[in-house]
């Protein structure tokens, strides 16, 4: 009788547990969901579907990969004014629910201008570029542009703009919270970043 009482009280206990974490994942995801409708909104749109091209599509990222780029602005790891500003009272609580808020929203898909199938822009994404040792963007991020959840971000759909942007951030120096981008984005011509980023945005 009393194995049995203590396992119930042990049961009962779990679930409480269960049910408090459950709570207060909706209760940050709730908070997350009126910082981004209130300031994350102006820039990168209520369900993280910017409309301004030069300001990445944040819907659908890998949760891992939004927390650590918002830490990185918050330790001037990442250089950028206005994000630096944004993040400086964040706490880890904050950065976690908007993370996951906006990795719970659904990415609205891009199209490509002109590099689609047999492209400059296709051939670099899956191939690379052997005579400049350019390795094949595919190789980090997937097939479809899915990446890999912690280390390489979702890249499917994102605005053309704002990938050139920042591979040329990469390369002069200017982004420097990714080493291995720094070393590729210096072997690539402004031509191939823009027929790479024209492709990457079509991707789905």
């Amino acid at each position: 009788m009393c194995i049995r009482a203590l396992f119930l009280f042990i049961s009962l206990l779990m679930a409480s547990f269960v049910v408090s974490a459950q709570e207060k994942q909706a209760s940050n995801l709730s908070a997350a969901k009126d910082v981004a409708e209130t300031v994350c909104a102006a820039c990168h749109g209520v369900d993280g579907n910017s409309a301004i091209t030069l300001n990445p599509r944040l819907a659908g990222q890998h949760p891992g990969y939004l927390v650590k780029q918002l830490n990185d602005f918050k330790a001037g790891k990442r250089s950028n004014a206005v994000m630096a500003g944004m993040v400086a009272n964040l706490t880890d609580e904050d950065i976690k629910g908007l993370a996951d808020y906006f990795a719970a929203q659904l990415s609205k898909l891009g199209k490509a201008k002109i590099n689609g199938k047999g492209s400059l822009g296709e051939r670099i994404y899956r191939g690379g570029i052997a005579s400049s040792q350019l390795p094949a963007c595919a190789a980090c991020h997937g097939a479809n542009g899915e990446g890999l959840p912690k280390r390489f971000p979702r890249l499917s759909g994102q605005h053309a703009e704002y990938t050139v942007q920042q591979l040329n951030a990469f390369r002069k120096g200017a982004r420097a919270n990714g080493p291995m981008m720094q070393v590729i984005a210096a072997k690539m011509t402004e031509v191939e970043m823009r027929a790479v980023a024209d492709y990457i945005q079509g991707l789905r």
